[in-house]
């Protein structure tokens, strides 16, 4: 079965650790052996004007993850959003009120199936590929939120170089290494059966420090600045 799954993370951090924004959203195609990603794309958002709804990370979501379907003819397509496996081109607004999810999450729901719900239709209409609202239990959707740590890396870089010291929040349970010209990401769960991804950037002039969220348990803080 090919998978594309998309997923948004990468939080840019404050001097006390908290998210100001996230950074990346990912969308990915994952087929057997479901380890990493065949193909990626990514899009990068401004973390200094980010909306922490929830409604900017789904609509991003959605349409990168088509926009890699439509090149790559999944089998389905998976959303970080857990409500059930519920096909996106059904939620109306009658069905998010039955969804079993509180009434912040109904609300943000309801404001976006009137633009997403009819662009699923029409794709299932033309593709038969179904977007389904499945969640962390999406190992593909995990695999993007990994890679969505390393694309969150790369913009650490990148942002350093260029303005200075700056601290990203990775995903939960994963950790990254910068090599000569490439960022490796991992699960540090091992339940997870060793889910990784790789990209190659340009990582010189900058120096780098991994460690825990002193706030946030199970969260990997990566610190960049540039070399002196």
């Amino acid at each position: 079965m090919k998978i594309v799954a998309a997923d948004t993370g990468g939080a840019l951090l404050d001097d006390a650790y908290q998210p100001v924004g996230l950074i990346a959203t990912v969308a990915v195609l994952v087929r057997k052996p479901y380890k990493t990603a065949e193909e990626n794309i990514v899009k990068f958002s401004d973390p200094f004007s980010y909306d922490l709804s929830g409604r900017q990370a789904i609509r991003d979501e959605v349409l990168l993850a088509i926009e890699l379907a439509k090149k790559a003819r999944p089998d389905v397509i998976h959303l970080d959003s857990t409500l059930g496996g519920i096909e996106l081109r059904k939620l109306d607004e009658p069905t998010v009120d039955a969804l079993p999810i509180s009434d912040r999450g109904k609300e943000v729901w309801k404001e976006l199936s009137k633009e997403l719900q009819p662009l699923a239709k029409r794709f299932w209409e033309e593709t038969g590929v179904e977007i389904l609202a499945i969640g962390k239990d999406s190992v593909p959707v995990r695999i993007a939120e990994i890679y969505a740590g390393i694309y969150s890396a790369k913009w650490a870089l990148e942002y350093a170089r260029e303005n200075g010291p700056v601290k990203v929040g990775l995903p939960r349970y994963m950790r990254v290494e910068i090599g000569a010209g490439w960022i490796k990401g991992e699960s540090l769960d091992p339940r997870e059966g060793g889910l990784y991804g790789e990209i190659q950037v340009e990582t010189d002039d900058v120096k780098w420090e991994l460690y825990p969220n002193p706030v946030a348990r199970r969260f990997m803080v990566l610190e960049v600045r540039p070399k002196i």
